[in-house]
């Protein structure tokens, strides 16, 4: 390998390897050592607590769309679970990096298809990475999260592309291993919003190990293995087909009915079983896997451009006044580590910022005392006639959410603001969080094993979580932490870019613009027969190595 190559890609992604070994135990599991010989064949069945709502790569972040996208398709490199480096995959070796990260040359494979018969071809892969690095308007569809500064892709001969770069992009080579970059063929790129949505399932064509055979709109969807399947990476378990002939998504909402189903072994797999249900997995014949998603907190989201949290005394008042060792010592078990800062322990950059979020209630009442709120007739605080009343999103990806809001709303009740419950389905709480009148405090997490997570959860043009960003004015409230996290994205060190993150993360706290519950994991209750199941380096279900003893 050319030194330039070696040496580059050695300080964009061995640091992050070596930074995250400490979490990769807890961080990308697999179900126990396998009992015997893999056996091929047989469908597993896995339930889901919500539906999928788009098979769109760079959209694939919601787990129900990631659980799919993320084995119907192949990416240019793969991301190792277990020790996080980046391995060859699509492409036959780690890419080219000139010394400022402008320019990525990679060489692929000429022997792919899709599951369609058409040739995955150097053409074909510019022309996914053109669409996820820049995104197209007119068909309503985003550009990818996770692909920063893009500039345009170059077929420079049948096996070699070449991507690059207005300014440093570091985080590209991870980008291209995770289910964002997913490889879709040409007929499945000219396709719009709607054509990677429910009901269009089939349409949706990728080169991964598993084709979509048929879906049942909002209920159930089938994927069937693809026989002729033959370029896993290297650091799978196996070669050629997997194992299992299909995989059955079923969507099973209540708790009760995930649970009961595989605990009854009338199912193979559950993803998001709560936490009081766990001990049911102890029994013979059950288990549990936590998965970390290595990434941004469960955290709350302060939208400070609100007029009732505009006062940093305010939002730091909220934060006193939440007791978040009793909400997860209540609701959680082991599986959910208190949160010490924006980032999990084992993500890249993490930095402890826990000393900004003490427990004092008699320091919140000061705070609020001091910014001129006092209590009216039923106890509420109120200004200028203005009652402190706040609405939470009801995070319905998140473990609890509705549980650790009520939890928010004794605590913080006491202090005289009263905290409001946004109920609504998916679709009603996607509309809801983009209006800071509407949802006050925004409860979510973000998984994604690199620098840049930090970026896609705050940043004014990604996921904007704190509405830092007015579409109307088209300006940031708060310039300065945009400019952070577009540091931590571009800067072409390791060294810069740690420091960034920890700049960004040293200023959401100071400003009090979060409060980081707990450390999120996905939880998986199986049955016994499940053998060789795994995740990607953030949680998402893996089925390729995946067998079943029966």
């Amino acid at each position: 390998m050319p030194r330039i190559r070696r040496a580059h890609l050695a300080a964009l992604s061995l640091a992050a390897t070596t930074a995250l070994l400490v979490g990769c135990a807890g961080g990308a599991p697999s179900s126990e050592t396998p009992a015997g010989e893999p056996v091929t064949g047989g469908t597993l069945s896995y339930l889901e607590p919500q539906t999928w709502t788009t098979l769109y790569p760079p959209a694939g972040g919601f787990y129900p769309n990631g659980g799919i996208v993320n084995n119907i398709t192949d990416r240019l490199l793969y991301q190792d679970p277990e020790t996080l480096e980046l391995e060859p995959w699509i492409a036959t070796e780690l890419p080219e990096v000139n010394a400022d990260a402008t320019e990525y040359t990679f060489t692929i494979r000429d022997d792919v298809t899709y599951s369609d018969g058409s040739k995955l071809t150097a053409e074909n892969v510019v022309k996914n990475l053109d669409l996820y690095g820049k995104g197209d308007a007119d068909r309503a569809l985003t550009p990818s999260e996770a692909i920063n500064n893009y500039d345009r892709g170059e077929v420079v001969d049948a096996t070699t592309v070449k991507f690059h770069f207005t300014a440093p992009s570091p985080g590209f080579a991870q980008a291209v291993s995770t289910i964002n970059s997913g490889l879709v063929s040409d007929a499945t790129l000219d396709l719009n919003s709607e054509g990677f949505g429910p009901g269009s399932a089939t349409t949706v064509i990728g080169s991964g190990p598993f084709v979509v055979a048929d879906e049942k709109i909002g209920t159930e969807t089938s994927l069937t293995v693809r026989e002729d399947y033959d370029w896993a990476p290297a650091g799978a378990a196996h070669e050629g087909r997997a194992y299992l002939d299909g995989i059955s998504y079923v969507v099973a909402a209540e708790n009760s009915v995930r649970v009961g189903t595989v605990v009854a072994q009338q199912a193979d797999v559950a993803r998001q079983i709560p936490a009081p249900d766990e001990p049911q997995f102890s029994a013979d014949g059950l288990s549990v896997l936590a998965a970390s998603t290595n990434g941004v907190t469960n955290s709350l989201n302060f939208r400070f451009t609100n007029p009732l949290l505009s006062d940093v005394r305010v939002r730091q008042a909220i934060i006193a006044g939440i007791d978040r060792e009793k909400i997860v010592e209540t609701l959680f078990t082991d599986s959910y580590p208190l949160a010490t800062g924006a980032l999990a322990t084992t993500a890249l950059g993490y930095v402890d910022t826990s000393e900004y979020y003490t427990y004092d209630p008699a320091e919140a009442a000061k705070l609020l005392a001091d910014a001129g709120w006092k209590a009216g007739s039923d106890g509420v605080l109120e200004q200028d006639g203005e009652r402190l009343s706040l609405t939470f999103n009801e995070a319905m990806p998140q473990p609890r959410s509705k549980e650790v809001v009520t939890l928010i709303q004794e605590q913080l009740g006491e202090l005289g603001i009263e905290v409001n419950l946004f109920s609504g389905d998916y679709a009603a709480q996607t509309a809801a969080s983009l209006d800071p009148d509407t949802v006050q405090v925004y409860h979510s997490m973000v998984g994604r094993a690199d620098y840049d997570v930090l970026k896609s959860q705050f940043f004014s043009t990604n996921r904007n979580t704190l509405l830092n960003y007015d579409t109307a004015g088209e300006q940031n409230a708060d310039q300065q932490l945009d400019d952070l996290l577009a540091k931590v994205a571009s800067a072409p060190t390791p060294e810069e870019r740690a420091a960034a993150s920890e700049a960004a993360q040293l200023h959401l706290a100071e400003q009090a613009y979060i409060l980081p519950l707990f450390e999120e994991p996905q939880v998986f209750g199986l049955t016994d027969a499940v053998q060789g199941f795994g995740t990607e380096s953030v949680g998402r279900p893996n089925f390729y190595n995946t067998w079943l003893n029966r």
